[in-house]
């Protein structure tokens, strides 16, 4: 099978994307999808939305998948532009929010470094949702219960846009770096492996 037809199988199979440029190899978002779910708003979308800040969003929900690389196959991104977004708890007891690309791994010494703590830990998933709002596999850096410091991995600083969760498994939203910085307090600094 070649890749166009591969592409093309994952489209049919996803029901999210629009159109697909045979020639570039490229997604197009832009043309209105029919399929209802790929219209639902999520509340990382209303934030956005009602900051005007420019986005497009994805859905894969019918995957079922939560592997931010195999997201980034499934929906023809590099996934060196696709990031997932990890919530930490250090020995004070703070919460820490970090961005990261889905390739690499966090770097706990680094990560506690960045924040100015002795040390942090991953925070279990049965802690996630009461903490922030999201569910592993849906956890955006936009829109949480309560706002926690965020740091973005450096690799993402000079990128013209990246790929996080909407705040939903099976919705992912495309945005410019500059316009994270818009919705959520952020620093760059780099806490992978």
């Amino acid at each position: 099978m070649d890749m166009h037809t591969a592409l093309q199988s994952s489209i049919d199979k996803v029901g999210a994307l629009s159109a697909f440029d045979d020639k570039e190899m490229t997604w197009n978002m832009k043309d209105k999808n029919k399929n209802a779910k790929t219209e639902e708003k999520t509340n990382v979308m209303r934030i956005l939305d009602s900051k005007k800040i420019k986005y497009n969003h994805y859905c894969y929900v019918e995957t079922g998948e939560t592997n931010g690389e195999k997201v980034a196959a499934i929906l023809g991104q590099d996934p060196a532009y696709v990031y997932k977004t990890l919530v930490t708890v250090a020995k004070s007891g703070a919460n820490y929010v970090f961005v990261i690309p889905v390739k690499e791994e966090l770097d706990l010494k680094k990560a506690a470094k960045a924040v100015g703590e002795k040390s942090i830990d991953m925070l279990k998933a049965k802690e996630l949702l009461p903490l922030t709002g999201y569910i592993h596999g849906g956890c955006s850096p936009i829109g949480m219960k309560k706002f926690f410091r965020t740091t973005i991995d450096a690799s993402a600083e000079d990128l013209d846009k990246m790929y996080v969760s909407a705040g939903k498994v099976g919705y992912q939203i495309e945005i410019a770096p500059a316009d994270l910085e818009k919705v959520i307090r952020l620093e760059y600094v780099d806490v992978t492996v």
